[in-house]
């Protein structure tokens, strides 16, 4: 497969949105030291919102009609203001690296919201994708090097995920009199606004903390909040998304990489498994089988055979070579873990999808790329 230099500027916006969006949870969870997640969270959102509200006031982007305001703002307080406390008090419990591997489940379930919505039925493999998946944050999230505990709070997570795959979803109607970029700033101001019971300490927490926090708050702010969307979107105006979106699959890698680099989170072998099943389930679950097969046959080298139909068979045996491939690539970040070529792993979900987020996204679903909320 030939490299077309027409897309270099389109990759190098994707890869500059996986760097800022991988580092968001360390960010986090440096933040969290000295912040209660309602503060970070509000913080965070008081500068992206004052970052976009500057070119709502001058005109340059503009908010969606009055209609669609009661539903702007349900999807604001869910996919925002809920994604970011779940989030945040569910990262006081377990790692960086874990959290961004959870999350990397939003694809998976905003796939299965979307055709649960349509009132179509999931297929067999969607449904084990789905199983691997959900098996795989489980032992993510107790997982502790290589013991495994519980507790209650670590489930919070899964609530990140339903936010967020909720908010993907039900955003899709309202880009038909509004643009992403509209939509994305009117949910980051009710976000905001939604988030001040929660940061009434705010003020005097700032004159109190470490000037690292703060600065590491103004990066959560501006860089993965306001430049990585903008990145991503600059990404999917300039090459096809099904190409653009493989980015997003190595998120958890680049999280547990920076994790390692920042705050000296190591993953223990639970959490790396866990990782491997999660990536693997997604795969299965929004990625069609003709299209596995196909990126088998590439990245070996080799053509997959003209066939009239896919198997059962056929179709987990390249979902486990998929996820055998993840789980290589993720093994290869510990300072002390095997050395394995890492491989690119082609994308579940369609990007426009989170349109965005599923910017994770080329699957049974589009719902339009936003920014990544982590």
């Amino acid at each position: 497969m030939t490299f077309d230099r027409s897309n270099a500027p389109a990759f190098a916006a994707a890869g500059l949105t996986l760097l800022v969006w991988s580092s968001s949870y360390a960010a986090i969870a440096y933040g969290l030291r000295v912040f209660t997640p309602g503060e970070l969270s509000l913080l965070r959102f008081a500068i992206a919102s004052t970052c976009f509200a500057v070119p709502v006031a001058l005109g340059k982007i503009k908010l969606p009609p009055r209609r669609d305001w009661p539903a702007v703002i349900a999807l604001g307080l869910i996919g925002n203001t809920a994604y970011q406390l779940f989030l945040g008090y569910s990262m006081t419990h377990i790692s960086a690296g874990a959290a961004a591997v959870v999350i990397s489940m939003a694809p998976a379930v905003t796939a299965v919201l979307a055709v649960l919505r349509l009132k179509e039925t999931l297929s067999v493999r969607a449904v084990a994708g789905l199983l691997v998946a959900f098996a795989g944050t489980l032992l993510v999230t107790v997982g502790r090097g290589n013991a495994i505990r519980f507790e209650p709070m670590e489930l919070l997570v899964f609530a990140a995920v339903l936010c967020c795959s909720i908010y993907f979803v039900w955003q899709k109607p309202l880009f038909q009199r509004t643009s992403p970029l509209g939509f994305t700033a009117a949910s980051m101001f009710v976000g905001t606004l939604g988030l001040l019971p929660f940061g009434a300490h705010l003020p005097a927490k700032l004159l109190a903390v470490p000037s690292a926090q703060i600065y590491s708050a103004l990066y959560l702010g501006f860089a993965p909040t306001v430049v990585g969307f903008l990145a991503w979107s600059f990404a999917l105006s300039r090459a096809p998304a099904s190409r653009i979106s493989s980015f997003l699959y190595l998120q958890p890698i680049g999280a547990f990489i920076i994790a390692w680099l920042w705050l000296g989170e190591v993953p223990g072998a639970a959490t790396l498994f866990g990782a491997a099943l999660v990536i693997g389930g997604v795969v299965l679950t929004a990625l069609p089988a003709a299209h596995l097969l196909r990126v088998r046959g590439m990245l070996h080298g080799s053509q997959p055979r003209a066939r009239s139909g896919i198997g059962g068979w056929d179709t987990f045996m390249a979902s486990a070579w998929a996820a055998r491939t993840v789980f290589s690539s993720i093994w290869a970040a510990p300072p002390r873990g095997r050395r394995r070529k890492v491989r690119e792993t082609h994308s579940v979900v369609d990007p426009a999808c989170v349109g965005e987020h599923c910017d994770h996204d080329g699957g049974p679903v589009q719902v339009q790329a936003v920014p990544d909320l982590e």
